[in-house]
């Protein structure tokens, strides 16, 4: 049976579909930097993750929402968004080349998932845990990812605040990297809890770490042009 934050993912969409319109058209004015580009994606996937357990939780779990539950959330959750930081931190030629190298993970960890096994005795009608794929060590994948978005998407908010810090007519910038940051943190820290069976624990932190990166992009553009979310 569902309990009531079961359906707390569905509010996380919602959110997620209204921040990554309002990230889109900032794209489109600021004529389409690819910073910007992998904000705007990582946000939606984002809110397709949260969609998938939206959809276990009204109707059900089922394998083809699993499977893309696990490639856009523990594969796909920060990995756009630390790209985004990618390229708006390092130069277009090192970007490029690391976007090539985690498209190419991506494209292999996911094929595992798309194929592995399902042990039914472990499915839970409205609960989704990795512990169900038959063989455990394609969970292995998500560590790899989920490093990466904590070095650049954390790391980058990180940088960005120190940087900011120093000067007072940019304190707002740090604060708002200071929420963007802790942000980026909870769903990662909620994953690690879905490995024990404490799905709940993600759905939560899922929804505060939106809540966060919106309120932190909000500070970092009050000041159109001269943050570093340009």
């Amino acid at each position: 049976m569902s309990s009531l934050v079961h359906y707390v993912p569905i509010l996380t969409t919602v959110l997620s579909v209204i921040f990554g319109i309002s990230l889109y058209r900032r794209y489109l004015q600021k004529s389409r930097p690819p910073h910007l580009g992998w904000w705007t994606g990582g946000i939606f996937t984002y809110g397709l993750g949260t969609l998938t357990e939206s959809l276990v939780t009204l109707f059900g779990w089922n394998p083809v929402v699993f499977r893309l539950w696990y490639i856009s959330g523990a594969l796909l959750g920060g990995a756009p968004l630390a790209q985004g930081s990618v390229y708006f931190h390092l130069n277009k030629r090192v970007a490029n080349f690391l976007t090539s190298a985690l498209l190419a993970y991506i494209a292999v960890a996911s094929s595992f998932i798309l194929i592995v096994p399902i042990r039914r005795d472990l499915v839970e009608a409205h609960r989704l845990t990795g512990r169900v794929m038959e063989w455990g060590w394609v969970r292995l994948f998500s560590p790899f990812v989920n490093l990466y978005a904590l070095i650049f998407l954390v790391g980058g908010a990180a940088l960005s605040a120190y940087k900011y810090f120093k000067r007072t007519d940019t304190y707002h910038r740090f604060i708002g990297n200071i929420f963007i940051a802790a942000g980026a943190l909870l769903p990662g820290i909620g994953g690690a809890f879905t490995r024990f069976g404490y799905t709940e624990v993600l759905y939560g932190m899922e929804f505060i770490g939106i809540l966060l990166i919106w309120r932190g992009y909000l500070s970092c553009v009050s000041e159109p042009g001269k943050h570093g979310v340009k």
